[in-house]
């Protein structure tokens, strides 16, 4: 996303922001005798200038330049990387000089640096160093999970809910990196043993690199051009007197030190400070702060800022759920009056009467919602009735007409237009459209006249479609079914579900005809994946993580992965269908200005080095297409629960080389082979079944509509509609980390309220003096240190090429003898996830082999007893 208040200014440093660690500035590994122009008077500068835009257009188009989006390692900010072209080893940015103030998310352009600068990487070196750190971004696609919609407070025949998320505290901070990152110790010595109880070690940058073969070389650069600063400029953090109280800036300045450590140290002027904050700093010293980036001078280590806003204390979720909402540029602001008078005024809305000349009338028809207990914004209804000759069925997704509430160009079209998307928090929502709106006029609530637009197919019982219809419909649901409602219906298709089990139903229906609709609805869409999955789909579900919450407090109550069962799969997979189906309905009618979803394939270089790992561990994967992968991953493990987590661990590594699902308008890519969808492996796909929450969607109805003849075609070039695309794929990027990042914060707070925590853990990485695990229970990832465990040695080498460690755990009892452990990747470990004394964090450490029992407080208090489902699993 492009701020507006950041606007790029060729040639200056305005506005521009990078990291600056505890030590100051890096070297650069470029040039360091600076180009910079220096006159009499001036401090030298530490960063160089920008190029001119008119010799980046050149430099671009020559290939002497190359674009790309700015990733910082969260871990270890002095190392940056944007992706290769070719989809080979990522570029390194070795340093805050060379990034050249340039922020995380940023796009930029970089120059490489000379061959005898570049980094060196030993020819076993699979170390995180290689690659870029890559935050989370499996696309929806393929891990089909969408999200759980928080219950509204006060709602006492169920506890408040929760969302699903995966959680990663590993590291590399997320799950796409290279496969290996996390698997094999880039040390050339292939045994060795410590006794010190110290950091895990790396590899370092290897000397003399022209006498290393091409392969072992990363290609180094520089940041020269800011393309786009979609980086916030804002951040959570704390405040902090300057170190020399001699000096005159500390008589003008504090200094503020963000909680992100890519962001880098601002100063702040000690006006916007609280007024005894120089008197008393002590009493701020837990306080989280906002601050925005302003300026970064070329001769400054430090960006300059304005304290924006005291959030509150640190560790307590509303101030910290606010940072990160800040952190990245969502507008949770409410509706102004103007946006709101965008709406139908006077309630209870009906629908005019001229209006249903235009539509088709559904309202006698048996259609029924299929969502989450606690759902409020429904905006996609199922139909299906059986036809005359027995074996076909008329089956219909019925999908909230947003679109005539949202006319194009209006202040609610532009409001909607920027948010992007809803963003969804673990314990409320962001919505992207006023909540009259979400929740009354467009949520398809039972038994109310409600406009949609509708795919109608003639289907037969084994989902072979007969024929299709697109319109605008009118229709009236006559009940509104929870998960839990069409799972029980599924499980127990000869009993009748007894009355007092379901919702309630209009009366024009049965329970029965209800249960026998879900019931063939379950057949045909069973029909309709084993055809989806026999065609080349691919599936890659991940441990997801919900919450139960406390309806005084707000706090976790507890916690358990999500069960994906058969009544999601149902609507999955007419959600699917509907989407496949409008996506070559908009591009036959549209073909320069349709708004397509793509999904490229997996980048090229972590592949390889899965397939390699695969190799070494003796693991038969086919990675080919999507659809063999998928193969591989069904045909591979067994039932039992250690190949069930062997096979968590190794979805979780296949996971990483996926790219991100993006839009795009069909005019602006050259090939058609390009608009290609990897993961549900079709030609063409869109999203249309959730415009309450997603702008794409509202889109493709205009689209759909005037395709159908019902309106013109908005007035929108290809380039146009490609920036809007842009800026969706920013946004529903930033709401995807927003998402993870309000879950972790959820489960440092269980960690902490109701720690410690353990549980059965599976090794997916091993260092020479740490390992990561995959923790089973709850989802996270975590990496336990060999000098956190009472160790009387630890000795790491490689067996062929599988890396293991042996632990030898000093004995309790002296008479006793030492215990020695193998940790290898694979191996079934006891964690216990502990709180730390900083705020949100936790440590994980191994439980000494030999103790028998988990704790397991949270399955008899918070977990067992308060399965929840997600939000229709329709990939997203």
């Amino acid at each position: 996303m492009s701020h507006p208040d950041c606007s790029l200014n060729p040639g200056t440093a305005q506005g521009v922001s990078s990291v600056v660690g505890p030590c100051g500035v890096g070297a650069s590994p470029g040039d360091k005798k600076s180009k910079n122009k220096s006159t009499r008077g001036k401090k030298k500068s530490i960063f160089e200038n920008y190029m001119s835009r008119e010799d980046v257009s050149e430099g671009l188009k020559r290939g002497t330049l190359i674009q790309g989006v700015l990733r910082i390692n969260p871990k270890k900010f002095h190392e940056a990387f944007i992706p290769s072209p070719d989809g080979d080893r990522d570029i390194f940015i070795d340093g805050v000089v060379a990034r050249n103030r340039a922020l995380n998310g940023d796009l930029v352009v970089v120059k490489l640096l000379p061959e005898e600068q570049w980094k060196a990487v030993t020819p076993e070196s699979c170390d995180k160093e290689t690659e870029g750190s890559y935050e989370s971004d499996l696309p929806e696609e393929l891990c089909g999970s969408r999200l759980l919609l928080p219950s509204p407070k006060g709602h006492n025949d169920s506890p408040d809910v929760i969302v699903e998320a995966q959680i990663d505290g590993s590291d590399s901070e997320d799950g796409h990196g290279n496969a290996q990152n996390v698997l094999v110790d880039g040390v050339k010595k292939r045994s060795f043993c410590v006794r010190e109880k110290g950091r895990d070690e790396r590899t370092s940058v290897a000397q003399g690199t022209s006498a290393l073969p091409e392969k072992s070389l990363q290609r180094s650069a520089k940041v020269v051009y800011i393309v786009e600063k979609k980086h916030s400029r804002a951040a959570t953090g704390f405040l902090k007197l300057l170190a020399d109280k001699n000096s005159e800036l500390f008589r003008k300045y504090a200094l503020f030190s963000p909680s992100d450590h890519r962001v880098p140290r601002i100063y702040v002027p000690l006006k916007d400070c609280p007024q005894d904050f120089v008197t008393r700093p002590k009493d701020y010293a837990n306080t989280l702060f906002i601050c925005r980036i302003v300026d970064w001078k070329e001769d400054s280590n430090f960006a300059l800022g304005q304290l924006a806003k005291s959030l509150g204390q640190a560790g307590e979720i509303e101030p910290e759920t606010e940072g990160i909402l800040t952190e990245y540029g969502v507008d949770f602001s409410e509706f102004s009056s103007d946006i709101l008078e965008c709406l139908p005024q006077g309630t209870p809305w009906t629908i005019p009467p001229e209006e249903f000349s235009k539509r088709r009338d559904l309202r006698k028809d048996c259609i029924f919602t299929i969502d989450p207990s606690t759902a409020r914004d429904l905006d996609d209804a199922l139909s299906c009735r059986p036809l005359p000759d027995g074996d076909t069925y008329e089956v219909g997704v019925h999908i909230a007409d947003v679109s005539y509430f949202v006319p194009e160009g209006s202040a609610l079209d532009h409001v909607a237009a920027q948010r992007a998307t809803s963003v969804y928090l673990v314990q409320k929502v962001v919505p992207m459209l006023p909540r009259a709106l979400c929740e009354e006029l467009c949520s398809l609530n039972p038994m109310t006249d409600k406009l949609t637009f509708s795919v109608i197919w003639t289907l037969t019982s084994e989902g072979k479609i007969l024929s299709e219809w697109f319109g605008r419909t009118v229709i009236r649901s006559c009940t509104k079914l929870s998960y839990e409602h069409a799972q029980s219906m599924i499980e127990s298709p000869a009993a009748k579900v007894p009355e007092q089990e379901l919702p309630a139903i209009s009366p024009e229906h049965t329970a029965e005809e209800l249960h026998q609709a879900v019931l063939n609805l379950h057949r045909i869409a069973k029909k309709l994946r084993q055809q989806r999955f026999l065609d080349g789909a691919l599936r890659l579900d991940q441990l997801k993580l919900a919450f139960t919450l406390d309806h005084e407090t707000g706090l976790p109550q507890g916690c358990h992965v999500y069960e994906y069962r058969d009544s999601n799969k149902l609507v999955e997979e007419f959600m699917l269908l509907a989407n496949m189906a409008v996506a070559h309905r908009i591009y036959r009618a549209f073909p320069d200005r349709a708004l397509l979803r793509r999904h490229p394939p997996p980048q090229t270089k972590m592949l390889k080095d899965l397939v390699e790992f695969c190799d070494q561990m003796g693991l038969s994967m086919d990675f080919s297409s999507a659809g063999a992968l998928n193969e591989s991953l069904t045909k591979i493990f067994g039932d039992d629960k250690y190949s069930l987590a062997r096979k968590e661990v190794l979805t979780n590594m296949c996971s990483r080389p996926m790219q991100m699902a993006l839009y795009f308008c069909s005019g602006v890519l050259q090939e058609e082979a390009q608009f290609r969808h990897y993961a549900l492996n079709v030609p063409l796909y869109t999203h249309f079944t959730s415009p309450i929450r997603r702008f794409p969607d509202i889109v493709v109805h205009r689209l759909l509509a005037a395709a159908l003849g019902y309106g013109e075609l908005p007035a929108v070039e290809p380039s146009v509609l490609q920036k809007q695309a842009d800026h969706c794929n920013d946004r529903r990027m930033a709401s995807k980390r927003v998402h993870e990042l309000s879950t972790s914060l959820f489960f440092a707070v269980l960690v902490k309220e109701s720690g410690p925590l353990e549980s059965e853990a599976m090794v997916l990485g091993v260092l020479n003096q740490a390992f990561d695990v995959l923790v089973l229970r709850y989802g996270v990832q975590k990496r336990i240190y060999c000098n956190a465990l009472p160790l009387r040695s630890h000795h790491f080498q490689k067996v062929g090429k599988k890396p293991v460690l042996t632990l030898v755990w000093d004995p309790e009892d002296m008479e006793q003898e030492p215990v020695q452990q193998v940790v290898t990747i694979f191996s079934l470990v006891e964690v216990v996830l502990c709180a730390e004394s900083v705020a949100l964090k936790y440590s994980a450490t191994l439980r000494r082999p030999g103790t028998e029992g988990l704790l397991g407080p949270l399955d008899v208090e918070g977990c067992a007893n308060h399965d929840r489902d997600l939000d229709h699993a329709e990939e997203d």
